[in-house]
């Protein structure tokens, strides 16, 4: 089973054109790992004894037009997005969105490097779902 430093150690190893990762210490540390074909986009890494969770914050929820609607659409649409789900969660009294991915926590590193790059593609592509939806 992975933990939040040997996972980091492992995507340290051979990826750091693509990727870098550091541990944010806390209660429970965090993996923050910085897609770097992806614009640099940040993705966090939770490792618990049953399941690794991704996720990558995209907007304000405030900045949506219609967000009823886009909401709506989102549930709809949920296929769009492979490996993905949408959340909305609260950061510093702000509600954003976020997208999300989990896996096993003893799943293979070829996997997880999927779902990092599959991640962080989906939340470009949902950037563009959310142009598409206010145009």
């Amino acid at each position: 089973a992975w933990t939040v430093r040997s996972l980091k150690t492992a995507l340290s190893d051979g990826f750091s054109d693509a990727m870098t990762a550091r541990v944010v210490e806390g209660a429970d540390p965090i993996l923050l790992v910085t897609m770097h074909d992806q614009g640099d986009l940040e993705i966090f890494v939770s490792v618990s004894d049953q399941q690794i969770a991704a996720s990558t914050l995209l907007w304000p929820v405030d900045e949506q037009a219609d967000r009823h609607a886009f909401n709506e659409f989102l549930l709809k649409a949920q296929r769009v997005v492979p490996l993905s789900n949408f959340a909305i969660t609260s950061v510093g009294g702000e509600d954003v969105y976020e997208l999300m991915g989990e896996l096993s926590c003893k799943t293979t590193l070829q996997t997880i490097l999927i779902e990092l790059r599959t991640l962080a593609e989906n939340a470009i592509d949902a950037t563009a779902l959310r142009e598409t939806f206010d145009a």
